[in-house]
């Protein structure tokens, strides 16, 4: 996991935070460097925001245009796998070069713990979005003008009755379940660390197991608002926003203040 730096001067701000951890550098997720090499960094969440997206929107294009290979888009099991399965890579492959965080969400609750500087907020989200879009406009160009007119690009939505401030609950509730599995699983170093990108993409499946149904299961402003832009269709859109930005926080600081002092019963 994340290992202690040869002196102070490497951290962001020379404190520690309630945990005992030094904040910022040594937290930073997948034991990456947060601050460090931005460009390399934000590059890396780039292109593994849009690679998750693009996995995602074309997944739920797919179902909506009712290729048999997939199935309904939110009635089968395609929509939790491929969130969870390319969460899971993509932490792999990514995680040591910027901590894979591939939603602002997961982003701004780091910054707010102090496990990320806040200088790079702005680059880290800019990549997500811009990932977000592109892989949007790549389902569109691979599906076609069906893919944007019929299925929205595989953009997230309300289900019939379900109003914006249910998705604002719903989004919040599955982003706070994410983010608690990833603070603790590749934040902490008493978690088992290889098992962190797989319990992530776990973590990952069953928020949208809970929240497809009833919003699309955005659990992420990137993928959430990227196909939205791209299709013109921003139903709710500050639902999808605000929501998971809530529940990443929430979760973020109830792990550093409460959860993560626990220590193992003897």
């Amino acid at each position: 996991m994340t290992s202690n730096p040869p002196d102070s001067t490497d951290t962001q701000d020379g404190d520690s935070n309630d945990t005992g951890q030094t904040p910022s550098r040594m937290a930073g997720l997948y034991g990456s460097s947060p601050g460090l090499n931005m460009a390399a960094a934000s590059g890396a969440e780039l292109i593994g925001t849009f690679l998750l997206v693009l996995a995602i929107a074309s997944t739920a294009v797919a179902g909506t245009l009712r290729d048999p290979a997939v199935g309904g888009a939110y009635n089968s099991l395609s929509m939790p796998l491929v969130n969870g399965l390319s969460l899971a890579a993509l932490a792999v492959a990514f995680g040591h070069v910027s901590g894979a965080h591939f939603n602002p969400a997961v982003t701004v609750a780091l910054a707010v713990t102090k496990r990320f500087p806040w200088g790079s907020v702005a680059p880290y989200i800019g990549a997500q979005m811009v990932g977000g879009v592109l892989a949007a406009l790549l389902t569109w160009a691979m599906f076609g003008s069906a893919a944007r007119s019929d299925a929205g690009l595989g953009a997230t939505a309300p289900a019939d009755g379900v109003s914006s401030l249910t998705v604002l609950l719903v989004e919040t509730v599955v982003t706070f379940l994410l983010m608690m599995v990833v603070i603790a699983a590749t934040t902490d170093e008493r978690a088992p660390g290889a098992a962190a990108p797989l319990a992530v993409g776990f973590a990952l499946a069953a928020a949208v197991f809970i929240a497809a149904p009833l919003t699309g299961a955005g659990v992420n402003p990137a993928r959430a608002l990227g196909p939205m832009l791209a299709a013109g269709t921003m139903t709710a859109w500050w639902a999808y926003l605000v929501g998971p930005i809530v529940g990443a926080v929430l979760a973020a600081v109830a792990y550093d203040r409460f959860v993560g002092k626990a220590t193992a019963p003897d």
